[in-house]
């Protein structure tokens, strides 16, 4: 049932921010969802809006010194990583990576390739790019709880 996948086009960044809403929608326990593009393509915007619709108020930055940022929202914890400056994946022992990934939170990575073979499956992978001015997102599911979600946002078809 994985493999399924959906392309959207995000005109800006609020449509971004939107899709994170739809996403916020769909969490499932532990969901592992892996985000990849360009430096500035939107990975962040993107667990912005999943943040923000879970009623997060703060400002959302990307964890690219700290590695990783936890929320505790309505009733769920998400971790958000950034691997950017990860020189090597075996760094992620040292903060005890494993220990994020417990079945319980949701994990959304950017930069998940500097963590190859010290993480999880990912459940649903993201990547944006950029198309001029305007993003295109592409959403693949690797698992069956990945399908659910790409089947969801398919259907009904909405705009963002």
């Amino acid at each position: 049932m994985s493999g399924h996948e959906l392309r959207l086009a995000l005109a800006d960044e609020r449509e971004t921010r939107a899709l994170g809403g739809k996403l916020a929608t769909t969490l499932d326990d532990g969901l592992v969802v892996f985000l990849s593009g360009d430096l500035g393509a939107g990975k962040t915007c993107l667990v912005r809006g999943v943040l923000q619709a879970l009623g997060f108020k703060g400002a959302v930055k990307s964890p690219t010194y700290t590695l990783v940022e936890d929320y505790s929202l309505a009733g769920r914890i998400i971790y958000h990583f950034d691997l950017y400056r990860l020189h090597y994946p075996e760094e992620l022992d040292l903060i005890g990576v494993r220990d994020y990934f417990d079945g319980q939170a949701c994990c959304f990575v950017e930069w998940p390739e500097k963590g190859e073979g010290w993480l999880p499956m990912a459940d649903l992978e993201v990547h944006i790019t950029h198309k001029g001015q305007a993003r295109e997102a592409r959403l693949t599911s690797c698992t069956d709880k990945g399908s659910r979600i790409v089947d969801s946002l398919q259907e009904p078809r909405s705009t963002l």
